[in-house]
């Protein structure tokens, strides 16, 4: 960079969350146990914020996912999301395929918004991060772009603001419709945790009058210099 060029400064969505990009996330599985049981579907939905502080769904990534070599399969989970994990027109891909094309759009909007990282927004989330952390670690990827142990929880925003905290019902409170067809799949229920996400937040800005937090709005941790070393993991994660 040359002494006359300034940096770009962050995107909105970064100074609103501490320099983290709220990334919404659902995984579909064939169990409860993150390190035995086989992850099977990733959807992720990128978000937006404009000028005016406020959030939108900006797209939508998934992939569904072959079972690494050894996973457990437990006949209850799969009859209960109707997931067949051989079925030919799933066009399912190994792990670490399947994540690079969910990490590599997540990556890209990180250096776009001068954002830190990302952060996993999700309706109980820990599950969620737990499936996402052990595939990371079978697949050997050095970066997860995701924070390793803090997230938002939609569940506890939702109790918070409309005093419910199952999915369905949370996003019928937001004034939403509810489809128990399309329910169960890492898309939909994705796709509905981000519109809960954003009207909860949206409202916020609202009542609150502010954009982001008034007080320290522009101070976060300064960007880790790794912008070369994710691309190079880009093209590693996406090499056969």
């Amino acid at each position: 960079m040359s002494e006359t060029e300034k940096p770009k400064p962050p995107a909105p969505i970064a100074r609103r969350f501490r320099g983290f990009l709220p990334v919404v996330v659902d995984v579909e599985t064939a169990g409860f146990d993150a390190r035995r049981d086989a992850l099977l579907e990733v959807a992720a939905v990128l978000l937006d914020m404009d000028e005016e502080g406020y959030l939108s769904r900006r797209e939508t990534v998934s992939v569904h996912i072959v079972p690494f070599a050894g996973a457990n399969l437990d006949p209850k989970a799969l009859a209960f999301t109707g997931i067949d994990p051989w079925h030919p027109f799933r066009f399912a891909k190994p792990e670490k395929e399947a994540l690079s094309l969910v990490f590599q759009p997540i990556r890209r909007q990180i250096r776009e918004t001068g954002c830190t990282r990302a952060i996993l927004v999700g309706h109980n989330p820990s599950f969620d991060l737990a499936f996402i952390k052990a595939a990371v670690e079978r697949c050997g990827i050095k970066r997860n772009p995701f924070h390793l142990f803090s997230t938002f929880d939609t569940a506890t925003l939702a109790g918070l603001v409309y005093g419910q905290t199952v999915l369905a019902r949370a996003v019928q409170a937001a004034g939403f419709e509810w489809d128990n067809e399309r329910a169960h799949s890492a898309v939909y229920d994705a796709e509905m945790t981000a519109e809960l996400f954003c009207t909860i937040v949206n409202r916020w800005r609202e009542v609150s009058g502010e954009p982001w937090p008034a007080t320290g709005q522009d101070t976060f941790p300064a960007r880790p210099r790794e912008t070369e070393e994710d691309r190079d993991e880009e093209d590693e994660e996406a090499t056969p």
